[in-house]
């Protein structure tokens, strides 16, 4: 369970989330999965969360990230928890896992703030 991080949009909600771990863990970085809907530019539609802890080691073959900025063996279920706290209150809306999220981020504050709410009360509905 995440909580909505306070004096953010997402405050007061309670987000169902998974963390699934590779046999390969933690060599590998496990994968991060919300299982209450959550609107924002770095989930997926399906739920999966994209930060750069949970990315592979090594570098990015794209360039954007740095390799100190992903997957290390060093990170802790801590860790990653409080990144995507961070995530929530602060989104990354330069290389968006979902875009229809980033856009409403840039463009349309309303209407994104109108489906976080409508996120926040969902959750709190499926306690």
């Amino acid at each position: 369970m995440v909580l909505g991080p306070e004096g953010t949009l997402y405050e007061g909600g309670f987000f169902k989330a998974r963390l699934s771990f590779p046999e390969t863990y933690p060599q590998s970085p496990p994968e991060m999965k919300f299982i209450s809907e959550v609107y924002h530019p770095n989930v997926h539609a399906d739920g999966k969360v994209c930060i750069s802890i949970l990315h592979p080691p090594g570098d990015d073959e794209y360039g954007y990230e740095k390799s100190y900025e992903r997957w290390l063996p060093i990170h802790t279920i801590e860790t990653i928890i409080l990144s995507v706290i961070s995530m929530l209150s602060d989104p990354n809306d330069e290389s968006p896992a979902n875009i229809d999220a980033a856009r409403d981020w840039r463009d349309n504050k309303e209407e994104f703030k109108k489906k976080v709410r409508r996120n926040v009360r969902r959750s709190l509905e499926e306690m």
